[in-house]
């Protein structure tokens, strides 16, 4: 007998959830997490419609970081308002870019990869990143992430970067991603932080919750068909991100 769509939505929104990470409570990794304290700022855009409140991570991340800022919307006039605060120079913030690159990857052993607009390889790496004092992550489905994109044109002036971390995402099979190097929010955030603040111990922390998360999703989802993903909503093919 199939399951129904809208009773598993439905039974899963009847769960208990925690009120600080906003996750169901079999799912929550909170007593773990004590808040990091790093140089660099940290911005974390949500697209409205992201309904991946199971697997998500971009609050979860958010709570790894005392200063960190998570914002639901899709567009802000500017980082400093995105962001709430005054930002003077956004070329000195690092945002991970979701288009096309020309990476010669053989070239570099770096795991973050400053571009250009052309999409290429900048040619002096660690002067594009030793000033980089806030990253920029989008967080929602990849068509989602995109449409924050466009629609916040201040991204242009930020320092473009791409990852090359040389594993595939933790997700794995739970969660169906477009493109082979696509990374849950968490596990982006680890790279760049790490990397921007010399110090392994940001990912070890931030995958180790993100492990605990999967680890707590796998052992409850067999019991819980509530916990199924909900059917994904068609999309208008006039309309436009």
């Amino acid at each position: 007998m199939s399951s129904n769509p809208e009773s598993s939505t439905a039974g899963r929104d009847a769960l208990p959830q925690c009120q600080r990470c906003h996750k169901l409570a079999v799912l929550c990794v909170c007593d773990g997490i004590k808040p990091i304290k790093i140089r660099t700022s940290l911005l974390l855009l949500q697209h409205p419609q992201e309904q991946d409140k199971t697997l998500g991570t971009a609050r979860l991340t958010a709570l790894h970081f005392q200063d960190a800022v998570l914002k639901i919307g899709l567009s802000w006039p500017s980082l400093s308002r995105a962001l709430g605060r005054p930002v003077h120079d956004p070329s000195r913030w690092a945002v991970l870019y979701l288009g096309s690159v020309r990476v010669d990857r053989s070239n570099t052993d770096r795991a973050i990869i400053a571009i250009n607009r052309n999409g290429q390889m900048e040619t002096d790496q660690r002067a594009a990143l030793a000033d980089i004092e806030g990253v920029v992550l989008l967080d929602g489905t990849w068509s989602q992430a995109k449409a924050l994109w466009w629609r916040n044109p201040w991204m242009l002036k930020c320092q473009r970067v791409v990852l090359a971390p040389g594993w595939t995402s933790r997700y794995g099979k739970l969660r169906r991603e477009p493109r082979r190097d696509g990374l849950a929010t968490i596990e982006a955030a680890a790279i760049m932080l790490a990397n921007l603040e010399g110090r392994p111990d940001i990912e070890t922390t931030l995958l180790a919750s993100f492990d605990g998360m999967l680890t707590k999703y796998q052992e409850v989802q067999g019991r819980m068909p509530e916990l199924a993903p909900g059917p994904k909503r068609r999309r208008n093919r006039r309309q436009r991100a």
